[in-house]
């Protein structure tokens, strides 16, 4: 794992847009966050993983100086939220989980209400408007009241106002919770495209998420970070195997599965009528997926699914705090039901 420490005064913090410096928030006296310490560069797409209650959130709102950290400081492009937190929040555009909008209002009229909440009016609103509307895509749904909106095109009228006033950094928090598949690739694609201008931390704890869109991966367990890493690197770590799903229909299955290279463990799930679906985990990095296609060819069974399986938060968890296993036992860094909450 990496870590950043203190920040370095040198050239970098030229292009460094936010910096945590050994930051801690406290409720009472336990830490939700504890002593984290990160820099994002200007331009960089950030994933920020954690299971709920882990204090994802409650670092957001650090870094839009929502809360003021008990300990360390945080800067956003140089400048110490706590010295001029006015400043630094027109620096960023923060979409957060809930999304709040006005469902009354139409997406133009909402908008613009925001703008003037920006300070932005006459050309200067109008063509931020039209720029953040473009960027986003939502000129089919401009006219139509925000309860009409899917939940995609709300999501996209949040980030739209998060975006209205032209900020450096964009930070979001579990930006596309409650989106059916397709309306998260959609989002996928949108963040990507967001950050070719800007910095952008998204929190989540769906892994999938992180290796779809983000360059670099910050993982926190327990208010403490215990990786920071580009997604490529974290991903190689976990996926010391490979696991594959199968669905098919035939004779002498499971049997003839145990006999495939390098399987360690076939897991029988439900499947459909006669169907017989399995979990199998195979050592090493080789895709086994190839070997069982040729086994259910000569086996003629029919094949319904054939799919490596998503690698699951809890499985980079347990492989990072297998590497790190005072993280799994520091009592004084759990955090009570109150915080859970807050997080």
């Amino acid at each position: 794992m990496t870590t950043s420490g203190h920040v370095d005064n040198g050239n970098a913090s030229s292009i460094l847009t936010i910096e945590a410096d050994h930051a801690s928030k406290l409720f009472g006296n336990r830490k939700a966050v504890n002593d984290v310490s990160f820099q994002i560069k200007r331009g960089e797409v950030v994933g920020f993983l954690g299971p709920n209650g882990a204090g994802k959130t409650t670092t957001m709102r650090m870094l839009t100086s929502y809360y003021t950290p008990d300990i360390g400081n945080v800067k956003i492009s140089g400048i110490d939220t706590q010295e001029s937190d006015l400043e630094t929040r027109g620096k960023i555009g923060y979409l957060p989980e809930n999304n709040p909008l006005y469902g009354d209002l139409l997406v133009h009229e909402y908008l613009s209400f925001v703008a003037e909440l920006r300070g932005l009016s006459g050309k200067d609103k109008i063509r931020n408007i039209d720029s953040a509307v473009e960027e986003v895509r939502l000129t089919e749904v401009y006219y139509l009241p925000i309860s009409f909106l899917s939940k995609g095109y709300k999501q996209r009228t949040g980030l739209a106002a998060a975006i209205l006033h032209r900020p450096e950094i964009l930070i979001m928090d579990e930006p596309t919770e409650g989106l059916d598949p397709n309306q998260r690739v959609s989002m996928r694609d949108l963040i990507k495209s967001l950050g070719k201008d800007r910095t952008v931390l998204m929190s989540t704890h769906v892994l999938g998420e992180i290796e779809g869109t983000c360059d670099r991966l910050l993982v926190i367990n327990r208010g403490k970070l215990i990786a920071d890493d580009p997604v490529s690197t974290i991903s190689r770590r976990v996926r010391s195997s490979k696991s594959v799903i199968v669905e098919v229909q035939g004779t002498s299955v499971e049997k003839s599965l145990k006999k495939l290279k390098d399987i360690t463990d076939l897991e029988r799930e439900d499947g459909i009528g006669d169907r017989k679906k399995f979990l199998l985990t195979f050592d090493g990095e080789n895709d086994p997926r190839p070997d069982i296609f040729r086994m259910a060819k000569d086996q003629n069974w029919v094949l319904w699914e054939l799919r490596e399986s998503e690698l699951k938060l809890q499985d980079v968890f347990q492989a990072l705090t297998a590497q790190n296993p005072n993280l799994e036992t520091d009592g004084d860094n759990q955090t009570s039901p109150e915080i859970d909450r807050l997080n």
